[in-house]
C-alpha cells in the first residue's frame, strides 16, 4: 500500500529505471497506474535524490498538460521517502510492443498515430514544456483508440533548473535531434526530430541512424545522411522535412501535423 491509499495489484512494465504498476486507488475505488522509480545500488546519495527529483518532475510537467493524448497525472505519493506518480490507467499496448508483435505499419496508420502524437507535443510545447524522449516506447496505444504521450520523465520546463549531470547523455540515442547531440540547446524541433525517427521506425521497421554503440549512433545522427525510405508512401515527404538536420529547416508543428492528417486520410504523395 503506497501513502496508505494506493494498493499495488502487479507489474505493468519494468524498464532501466524501474517499474510501473497496475494499483487500485482504495479513496476513489478505480484502478490507477504508479510508477515507482528504484535508485540503482551503490549510486551516490545525491543522485539518488537527483533522480526522484526528475521524477517529481515529470509529474509536474505532465500535470500542467491538459489533452486527450497526454497520460493524465493524478497524485504524487511519497512512501519510503520516495516519490510515486499516480497516472491514469491506459488499457493498451505501447506501440515498440504493436511493433514487435505485427513489423512495419502502413504509412496511413502511423500518420494517424503521428498526427495525434504531434496533437500532444504541440500542447507541451504551448505548456514550456519539451519532451525529449519521444520514441515508441513512450506512446501508448489504447484499447478504446487514444494515442497516448507518456513518461515526461526527462522533459525540460521552462524555467526549471538543469537536473543533470554534466555529460550526462539524456534521451535515446537513435531518436536524438543533431543539435542535442551536439550538447545545443534544445527547442520544439528537436522533439519533431524524435518524431521523424518514430515514424520512419514505424514504417520501414528500423531506425535510420541506429549504429552498434551510443557515440557511433550520435555520429551518424549528426553526419548520416538519411537513408532514403522505401515503405513511407505518402509519408516519405513528411518524414524527410522532419529529419532535417537543420531545425530551422523542419516544418512548423503545425505544418507537420496538417500533414500527417492529409496522409491519415488517404491523401498527400505516393
Amino acid at each position: 500500500m503506497i501513502a496508505g491509499r494506493y494498493r499495488l495489484l502487479g507489474p505493468l512494465g519494468e524498464g532501466g529505471m524501474g517499474v510501473v504498476w497496475r494499483a487500485r486507488d482504495e479513496v476513489l475505488g478505480r484502478e490507477v497506474a504508479v510508477k515507482e522509480v528504484r535508485a540503482p545500488a551503490g549510486l551516490p546519495g545525491p543522485d539518488v535524490q537527483r533522480l526522484y527529483a526528475r521524477l517529481e518532475r515529470e509529474a509536474w510537467a505532465a500535470a500542467r498538460i491538459s489533452h486527450r493524448n497526454v497520460v493524465t497525472v493524478y497524485d504524487v505519493a511519497t512512501e519510503d521517502a520516495r516519490p510515486w506518480i499516480v497516472m491514469e490507467l491506459i488499457r493498451g499496448l505501447s506501440l515498440s510492443e504493436v511493433l514487435d508483435a505485427e513489423g512495419p505499419m502502413p504509412p496511413q496508420r502511423a500518420a494517424r498515430i503521428g498526427a495525434e502524437v504531434l496533437a500532444a507535443l504541440r500542447s507541451a510545447h504551448g505548456s514550456g514544456v519539451l519532451h525529449r524522449d519521444v520514441k515508441p516506447g513512450n506512446v501508448l496505444l489504447a484499447n478504446d483508440g487514444r494515442v497516448v504521450l507518456t513518461d515526461f520523465g526527462i522533459a525540460m520546463v521552462e524555467g526549471s533548473s538543469a537536473l543533470t549531470m554534466t555529460g550526462e547523455l539524456i534521451g535515446s540515442p537513435e531518436f536524438l535531434a543533431p543539435e542535442r547531440a551536439l550538447g545545443r540547446t534544445p527547442g520544439p524541433a528537436s522533439d519533431l526530430w524524435s518524431l521523424g525517427v518514430l515514424l520512419y521506425a514505424a514504417t520501414e521497421g528500423n531506425s535510420p541512424f541506429r549504429q552498434n554503440t551510443p557515440l557511433s549512433t550520435l555520429r551518424a545522427v549528426v553526419d548520416e545522411e538519411l537513408p532514403p525510405p522505401r515503405r513511407a508512401g505518402a509519408l516519405a515527404p513528411v518524414i524527410e522535412g522532419l529529419l532535417r538536420k537543420d531545425p530551422a529547416e523542419r516544418p512548423s508543428a503545425g505544418e507537420a501535423e496538417r500533414q500527417l492528417r492529409t496522409v491519415a486520410a488517404g491523401g498527400g504523395r505516393t
